[in-house]
């Protein structure tokens, strides 16, 4: 919420810097070019009146303190300029680089413009959303978008209104916003939240292949290419969440997959191609 605030009045208040410095700069600009052209005929009239140097020195002098002011009085209202537009760039910057902003940003200043017009079709994507969370818990935002073909404010939107609703939870995984239905239990939920990548998903799925048979360290190691001592580390945690275990007491021990380690496989591998696709 405080999040949504933040945005509101950050944007808000950028545009009304710009609006007032545009108004002000302009308005300044013709007072000064209209001062000025008055000045100058004055000017003339002074000199061809009174050739005295020293009064022509005086009116120069006088002139340039107008023009001295009225510069400082330009630049007063060029950082009203300056501020606004470096509030809108930081928001565009911050959508860009994190989804979490991102996804604040839309809640803040587009889902309210979607809100005044609602239609039957709302309840229809908002079905289609829920389905597909349901079906694949722990999907992040953008995925979850491009998949369905939504716009982002739509998406944002009746996601907010999901979660209002406590029909779906959410929450921060780095710069990803992920998203899975209320009722989900809470093993496949810290499942989910915690799922296995990269060399211990490639590690699950070796061991997957190779069925009752199993295989030692030294036979992971060079199906992936892969040092031995990272091996080691990566079998251990593996072990320690009982994802794999040893059924030979012996020095060189065959790995298998537990019933937890292909349930977590499938999650993750799921989970994965769901989103790359």
């Amino acid at each position: 919420m405080r999040g949504i605030l933040f945005v509101r009045l950050l944007f808000f208040s950028s545009v009304a810097c710009i609006i007032f410095g545009s108004i002000m700069y302009y308005q300044t600009t013709t007072d000064n070019v209209l001062t000025g052209y008055s000045e100058e005929n004055e000017l003339l009239t002074s000199i061809s009146e009174d050739s005295d140097q020293e009064n022509d020195a005086g009116i120069e002098n006088e002139k340039e303190d107008t023009d001295d002011s009225s510069s400082s009085v330009d630049d007063k209202y060029l950082n009203f300029l300056v501020i606004g537009s470096g509030g809108i760039s930081s928001i565009i910057i911050g959508a860009f680089f994190s989804e979490i902003f991102k996804i604040t940003i839309l809640i803040s200043l587009v889902s309210p413009l979607i809100s005044r017009s609602k239609n039957s079709a709302d309840l229809l994507t908002r079905g289609r959303i829920l389905g597909f969370i349901e079906s694949n818990a722990g999907i992040h935002f953008s995925a979850l978008r491009d998949f369905l073909g939504l716009a982002n404010g739509v998406t944002a939107y009746h996601l907010q209104v999901l979660e209002s609703k406590g029909t779906i939870i959410s929450w921060k995984d780095g710069k990803l916003r992920r998203y899975a239905v209320s009722h989900i239990s809470i093993n496949e939920l810290d499942n989910v939240r915690n799922p296995i990548m990269g060399t211990r998903l490639a590690i699950l799925e070796v061991l997957s292949k190779s069925g009752n048979i199993g295989l030692s360290n030294s036979e992971i190691s060079k199906k992936l290419s892969i040092s031995r001592q990272l091996m080691s580390y990566h079998i251990l945690e593996l072990k320690r969440y009982e994802y794999i275990n040893d059924e030979q007491l012996s020095k060189r021990p065959k790995w298998k997959l537990t019933d937890l380690g292909n349930k977590i496989l499938k999650t993750s591998y799921s989970l994965e191609i769901t989103e790359n696709s």
